[in-house]
């Protein structure tokens, strides 16, 4: 029997296969139907800091001040006490995963300030979550920010937050650091026990009839975990965090590659979106009969394998590909003749 057990975050999982934050989350049957397709883990949709905000906003102008200067209006507000805000949505329903879910719930949190990070972050941890996936969504386009400016944004968020709550934290990362290992070695020494690689920014379009920008969803592609393999080879080995694999994996062949280059655990969002939980069993069911013919005893044995570090040829990660791969280039017979 193979062993298909693997860590995450400190947490024992009995495989590697974990959806991450999406929509799917959000309903407690999907959630349960996604635990028997043989789910190790869940991570919940993410909480936004900007969307309580506004909300707040709203509930404060249209519930509490509504009736400055009608006072006749006193009596046909609504009683605001009964009320239930995203915050307390959110917490009910983890609290719902927690009690019918045997499987770990990652509380996913997307936050904009520090002070919001820690009191989000607490409650969370005392609404009963196992750990934290801290999605700091952040474009840096200001030319006034250094590269230093923006890592520190996140050190700082991590800090804050490691102040306040026990839980494992992971920091889920955009691909867009200039120096990517380093600024994980900063993430580990300020408290991290994880990194999810990488974020996927949702790109605005232009609408050329209408010459408006418009926003659109675009789920992943196979194509985009080639992005990850190439950084998770790298780091694992280095670093002592949690890897996590997001983005790209759309079936077998995505994940075993992201396992052999050091990955810990692979997150699926799109595939499952696209084609329901029984994708996560196929998916499961061929990494399986995989190892078996490739006599693989366990994911363990099986993990970092093919990283830079364990490479007999450790350039195959890094530039040398890049030069190889040009050379390696021939064009169609007859399309420059």
């Amino acid at each position: 029997m193979i062993d298909l057990s693997t860590d995450y975050l400190g947490l024992k999982l009995k495989n590697p296969l974990v959806p991450s934050a999406s929509p799917l989350s959000r309903n407690l049957d999907t959630a349960l139907r996604l635990e028997d397709a043989g789910a190790a883990a869940l991570v919940m949709y993410s909480l936004f800091e900007e969307e309580l905000q506004a909300e707040d906003a709203m509930l404060d102008r249209f519930l509490l001040h509504a009736d400055l200067g009608h006072g006749e209006a006193d009596s046909f507000l609504p009683n605001h006490g009964e009320f239930h805000g995203g915050l307390e949505r959110y917490l009910s329903h983890l609290h719902q995963l927690k009690r019918r879910l045997e499987i770990p719930v990652v509380a996913s949190l997307n936050g904009v300030s520090p002070s919001g990070w820690v009191e989000l972050g607490r409650a969370l941890e005392q609404a009963g979550a196992d750990a934290l996936e801290l999605n700091v969504y952040h474009i840096a386009a200001d030319s006034r920010h250094s590269c230093e400016a923006v890592e520190a944004r996140y050190i700082e968020l991590l800090t804050e937050l490691r102040g306040v709550v026990s839980l494992p934290i992971a920091m889920k990362l955009s691909p867009f650091f200039s120096s990517l290992p380093h600024f994980v070695q900063q993430l580990e020494h300020a408290g991290a026990q994880g990194v999810a690689l990488f974020n996927r920014f949702y790109q605005p379009d232009i609408d050329l009839d209408n010459l408006i920008v418009v926003d659109q969803l675009h789920l992943s592609y196979p194509d985009e975990a080639l992005l990850r393999i190439r950084w998770l080879s790298i780091l694992h080995g280095r670093t002592q965090l949690t890897l996590a694999a997001t983005g790209g994996v759309h079936s077998e062949s995505e994940a075993l590659k992201l396992l052999l280059v050091g990955a810990d655990v692979v997150h699926l969002a799109s595939c499952l979106l696209q084609y329901g939980p029984d994708k996560l069993t196929e998916i499961l069911a061929a990494m399986q009969n995989w190892m078996e013919e490739k006599e693989y005893q366990s994911v363990a044995q099986m993990k970092g394998s093919m990283s830079q570090k364990n490479l007999a040829d450790p350039a195959a990660m890094a530039r040398a590909s890049y030069l190889r791969v040009l050379d390696s280039f021939s064009v169609r017979p007859g399309v420059w003749s």
